[in-house]
């Protein structure tokens, strides 16, 4: 019953199922017109029945709502302006020959637009994308209603679990073990049941080093260099905050990774001003006096809202036909998006340098708010 209630909640945002002769554009493709049809999770575009029958088995767009970033909706009437925004029923019969034009922003960078026509419709339309493209239940979605025919549903964990890499890494060293401390996810909500620590590192000290830690994300091994035995850890910010506070089992656990003698590198992605700036609101970094052996690297990298609007800029460059090569390099160097992909590149290299050439284990970490 549950379901069903689910499935007829997505049917009551649906407030146009269907409608004839619809133009599909998309960049640099040739314009199609079909019937489109709007169902509980995806839009989809048949083209007409006299185009014969090989097109009819073929779906010209089969767009999942979800894929939808954004919509422009836009409307025009030949016989006189009406402003999208207007409301209340249509009553004159110049409407007859309105149309709207709906352009899809979507999340993997296409472009769609489609001429309605019937500006109701079109409305109508729009709205119903606007509704199930922003469900806010995760039980609404649609790898929640979706049957694979012929395929047998499986625990999508074990396709590729991580003990597997674990006994890789038992196999050359005895200096990591097993552990399923957050086997409820209590411990961290965000790791994994089980994870790989250090051999010398009991469970008390991991939750202890969680509390320690954004998000309960302590240290953990993402990756072993079977070459010279060194490995990355991920983790989240350490919570010191203004007064400078420690977490001995914290400070241990690091301290475990490096045998003795040897050195490694935190690489924080953010600039020394904004890890300065999130101890004083709770965060911070890991100090040189409590954590010796580990020398401290910066490389900001951005993200959230800085970066996506980078990305944006991106494709909207991309999706300009009109831009002369001049143009375009202009555009494309002023959205900045290279610059962020050298940057997180360079990151990257850093990481590979300091474990193969320097010999050294690195922990990658930045604040996980911003």
């Amino acid at each position: 019953s549950g379901g069903l209630s689910d499935a007829m909640e997505l049917s009551e945002l649906i407030r146009t199922a269907r409608v004839d002769n619809v133009q599909l554009s998309c960049p640099l493709q040739p314009l199609v017109r079909g019937t489109l049809c709007v169902t509980s999770h995806h839009l989809l575009l048949s083209p007409p029945a006299e185009e014969g029958e090989d097109q009819r088995d073929d779906m010209v767009l089969w767009l999942l709502h979800q894929n939808v970033d954004a919509i422009e909706k836009s409307v025009q009437n030949l016989g006189h302006f009406q402003s999208s925004r207007s409301k209340g029923p249509r009553t004159d019969d110049r409407f007859g020959s309105s149309s709207g034009t709906i352009t899809l922003k979507c999340k993997d960078l296409q472009v769609i637009q489609l001429e309605i026509p019937g500006m109701e419709e079109s409305l109508n339309i729009a709205s119903s994308i606007e509704a199930l493209s922003s469900l806010e239940s995760v039980k609404l979605m649609y790898p929640f209603f979706h049957r694979p025919g012929g395929r047998r549903l499986e625990e999508g964990w074990h396709l590729y679990p991580l003990k597997d890499y674990y006994q890789q890494i038992a196999a050359d060293t005895d200096a990591w073990r097993w552990s399923e401390v957050n086997a409820d996810f209590t411990v961290c909500a965000s790791y994994p049941s089980g994870v790989i620590v250090p051999q010398s590192t009991d469970d008390e000290s991991l939750k202890k080093s969680a509390k320690f830690r954004q998000g309960g994300r302590f240290p953990v091994l993402s990756y072993y260099h079977r070459k010279n035995g060194t490995v990355m850890l991920r983790g989240a910010q350490p919570l010191s905050g203004p007064n400078g506070r420690r977490c001995t089992e914290d400070e241990m656990l690091l301290t475990a990774v490096l045998e003795g003698g040897e050195r490694g590198f935190i690489i924080d992605t953010r600039s020394p001003q904004a890890a300065k700036q999130a101890r004083m609101m709770g965060g911070g970094f890991e100090s040189k006096a409590n954590y010796a052996p580990w020398k401290r690297l910066h490389r900001p990298l951005e993200r959230g809202r800085q970066l996506q609007d980078s990305f944006i800029r991106l494709v909207e460059a991309c999706n300009d036909p009109s831009l002369t090569v001049d143009r375009w390099l202009s555009r494309l160097e002023s959205c900045k998006w290279l610059s962020h992909i050298k940057e997180a590149l360079s990151t990257a290299c850093l990481a590979a340098q300091c474990m193969e050439r320097e010999e050294a284990c690195v922990l990658v970490h930045r604040s996980e708010e911003h």
